[in-house]
């Protein structure tokens, strides 16, 4: 149990309400589990799982300005799994880019890159905040990179070494 604070019995509760609320937002009952999550962040206001969830169904909704205080919330204290906090962190990053808060998401996904250095999707998404920001050039290198590193696509594959070298300055020329 993360963070809830309370003894056994209540803790039982909570486990159960949470993993209620979850299994709604899967079934795509989204309205449903954000009441149940709202009312379930209130109860167990230092519980970083709950924020988590309670942050994922806004997003999932298109509440993006509502989710950001309990990815915040999330992120401030500790007991998020590994899995958890990456996507906490890209949930948080990509929410403030939606809310024209660029700066704040560079610098979130920035160190989120930084500490899952093997996680894609998170600088996927810095590319498109440093795009926002006008880094063109640093978000392109960083997508160039991605693609030669990750690509299956043989005809990628095949240019690997030159898309890696190019992706170093695209403005050298011969």
């Amino acid at each position: 149990m993360s963070g809830s604070g309370g003894n056994v019995v209540e803790g039982g509760e909570r486990d159960r309400l949470l993993a209620e609320a979850v299994g709604l937002r899967e079934a795509g009952r989204k309205e449903e589990a954000r009441d149940r999550l709202v009312a379930l962040s209130s109860r167990f206001p230092q519980d970083v799982e709950v924020a988590y969830q309670t942050a994922w169904v806004h997003d999932t909704l298109g509440l993006e300005a509502e989710a950001v205080p309990y990815y915040e919330r999330a992120l401030a204290g500790a007991g998020l799994t590994e899995g958890d906090r990456r996507g906490a962190l890209l949930g948080l990053g990509s929410t403030y880019r939606i809310l024209g808060r660029y700066e704040e998401a560079v610098t979130t996904l920035s160190a989120a890159a930084a500490e899952f250095s093997d996680d894609g999707a998170l600088k996927t998404f810095l590319a498109m905040a440093l795009y926002n920001t006008g880094r063109t050039h640093d978000a392109m290198e960083m997508l160039l990179r991605l693609l030669a590193a990750t690509s299956d696509d043989p005809d990628i594959a095949g240019y690997r070494p030159a898309i890696e070298e190019y992706a170093k300055d695209l403005d050298a020329t011969v």
